[in-house]
């Protein structure tokens, strides 16, 4: 293959792509900057509704699963499996770049078809209960990956505990000309992005805004989860709180050029700090907990203030730091910049390219499967979800 070839890239997300989240932005980011550059590329993954994106292919809707402290929308039934299955035989993709390449559904599907050469992609950071209770089966799974990726180290130590083999660590990306033409006028306001769930933190900004007297003050909240109700119950009373509920990326990028701050007081299990990011695109000052993930960008001082999670004390201290020092403020904003460049997109696909070409030049020519080795993997994919989902109801129902 010349290096200058185009290639069809099959880029597979296991989470709903109509939903807000990490993996999934980086999903459709990687697939953008893939495109400008001149390759073909189609992102298979469920879609709770129309699909996000022209180059997005559908695979049904997702179904709410309980993972790493959070609630995952993946799709592991049978149809969605058929689905996957019949778009890649159809597309006939030099190249898949699988994203949690292990989560039941469409990239554990493309996993074991292994249809095309393999690029998998980890971001879970933390632990993983399918990993330590399923390890004799995703370990040998894991055998179909030509080529290992993980966002950041934590991601890497995570995958390699339970997993083994060796990864390369390439950090996510921003889409730095989202954030071009940011806002010369910024309300005095607290923008916070996330689910409404406990290690997203939403409730020590809550008790921290409490412990800020300034009636001046905006507090954005996007999104929404299982706390919403709760905490819109104790802390509804405070004008100055507005709960926007999901809101699309256009309004996404709108709020984070007009805020002040962007706070993202997480408490943990997040491996790597791309919302910490796309504020310093944004021109925003960031304050953040001070967590693994996030300290893999952000130094404190330096490009944004970090506090120790779950202090509401801390954070409104810090908070107050930088609403009133303005020279401060502008500092932080200015470094913020700079590092925010180092993560392009456009510079993460070119890697990624570099990547593909790599796994596919190694790839030996073997003979076409016969029909009946075909209908063996099918059947193959749907025995294994259905192990997966059996020892997840094994584990969730009453003996």
């Amino acid at each position: 293959m010349s290096p200058n070839e185009h290639l069809r890239i099959g880029i597979i997300c296991p989470y709903s792509l109509t939903l807000p989240g990490g993996v999934q932005g980086q999903v459709l980011g990687l697939a953008r900057a893939l495109r400008k550059i001149g390759h073909e590329v189609r992102v298979l993954g469920p879609c709770d509704g129309a699909p996000p994106d022209t180059f997005v292919t559908p695979l049904g809707d997702s179904l709410p699963t309980a993972a790493n402290g959070s609630i995952a929308p993946i799709a592991p039934d049978p149809a969605a499996a058929l689905r996957t299955i019949r778009v890649l035989r159809d597309e006939e993709f030099d190249v898949l770049h699988l994203h949690e390449p292990l989560s039941p559904g469409p990239t554990l599907t493309a996993l074991m078809m292994h249809m095309a050469p393999i690029v998998a992609t980890f971001h879970a950071a933390g632990d993983s209960a399918s990993y330590k209770y399923l390890n004799k089966v995703v370990r040998s799974l894991a055998e179909s990956i030509d080529h290992r990726v993980a966002v950041s180290v934590d991601a890497r130590e995570l995958a390699q505990r339970y997993l083994g083999e060796e990864y390369e660590i390439l950090a996510n990306g921003v889409e730095l000309d989202r954030f071009e033409g940011s806002a010369v006028h910024r309300d005095r306001a607290i923008l916070f992005l996330g689910r409404h769930e406990p290690r997203k933190g939403l409730e020590v900004l809550l008790r921290a805004v409490r412990r800020i007297d300034d009636p001046e003050l905006q507090v954005w909240i996007a999104s929404d989860g299982p706390e919403t109700a709760r905490l819109k119950r104790e802390h509804g009373d405070d004008a100055r709180v507005s709960w926007l509920g999901r809101i699309t990326d256009t309004e996404k990028f709108e709020r984070l050029r007009r805020a002040r701050v962007f706070c993202a007081p997480s408490l943990g299990g997040e491996s790597f700090g791309v919302v910490l990011l796309e504020g310093m695109a944004a021109g925003a000052t960031v304050v953040a907990s001070s967590i693994d993930g996030y300290r893999n960008v952000a130094t404190h001082e330096v490009n944004a203030l970090l506090v120790e999670p779950d202090d509401d004390v801390a954070l409104s201290n810090a908070l107050v730091r930088v609403l009133g020092d303005d020279r401060l403020a502008d500092d932080l904003k200015r470094q913020g910049l700079e590092r925010a460049s180092e993560f392009s997109m456009e510079r993460l696909a070119r890697a990624y390219v570099e990547r593909y070409r790599s796994v596919i030049a190694s790839q030996v020519p073997a003979d076409e499967p016969s029909t009946f080795l075909q209908l063996r993997r099918v059947f193959g994919v749907i025995r294994h979800l259905g192990a997966l989902l059996s020892a997840w109801l094994r584990r969730k129902l009453p003996q």
